[in-house]
């Protein structure tokens, strides 16, 4: 097995799950009291989606090319949009939770929006390894999920950390990490589109 091929792949998994490790302390952040079992279900799921989208891009070179190439341009627009929405919905549920003492719990529709928006990105990854054979490819996306996976449980296990000590406020916070993010996606989305449209 090519060595390179294994190196690029958890360099690829390092970079495309900075966003994901955010979200995921994030939800450490929102529900301290959080258990094993929800935590390796948030991992498990953004690993999915950051090894999927890299493989629908390697296929969508290799097939309707053209179609992804104008789809590329919409992809910050699609994770602003909703990391704005799971954002500023878990800064009202902090702010609400003031008044009312009591954990608020991330959803599977919470959790499935946050997957998508933070591997969309992903899907442009399909345009480098598209030099690889299906097997290669298919290694690669491997790697990128298992380094995805280890890389959020991490950050669900700081932000429970940190969770714990902010009680009520650790939402908010959670909130404006998420924004941050999707203003990020979209800013480095633009600049290497080359313009808003």
């Amino acid at each position: 097995m090519d060595i390179w091929l294994i190196l690029n792949s958890i360099l690829f998994g390092v970079s495309l799950a900075m966003d994901a490790f955010s979200v995921s302390m994030a939800n450490g952040l929102h529900e301290p009291k959080m258990k094993k079992r929800k935590e390796t279900l948030i991992a498990l799921t953004f690993a999915l989606f950051q090894t999927v989208m890299p493989m629908i891009g390697w296929i969508c070179v290799h097939t309707i090319l053209e179609c992804f190439q104008g789809f590329k341009k919409a992809i910050p627009w699609i994770a602003l949009i909703l990391l704005l929405f799971i954002g500023t919905k878990m800064l009202i549920e902090g702010i609400r939770s003031k008044e009312e003492e009591g954990e608020i719990k991330i959803g599977v529709l919470a959790l499935l929006v946050q997957g998508v928006a933070t591997s969309i990105d992903a899907l442009s990854v399909g345009f480098d390894i598209a030099k690889y054979q299906f097997w290669e490819a298919l290694i690669s996306v491997l790697i990128i999920g298992i380094i995805t996976f280890i890389i959020c449980l991490t950050g669900i296990i700081i932000g429970k950390k940190f969770g714990t000590a902010l009680s009520n406020k650790a939402s908010i916070l959670g909130g404006i990490i998420l924004i941050a993010i999707g203003i990020e996606i979209f800013v480095k989305g633009l600049i290497e589109n080359g313009g808003i449209f």
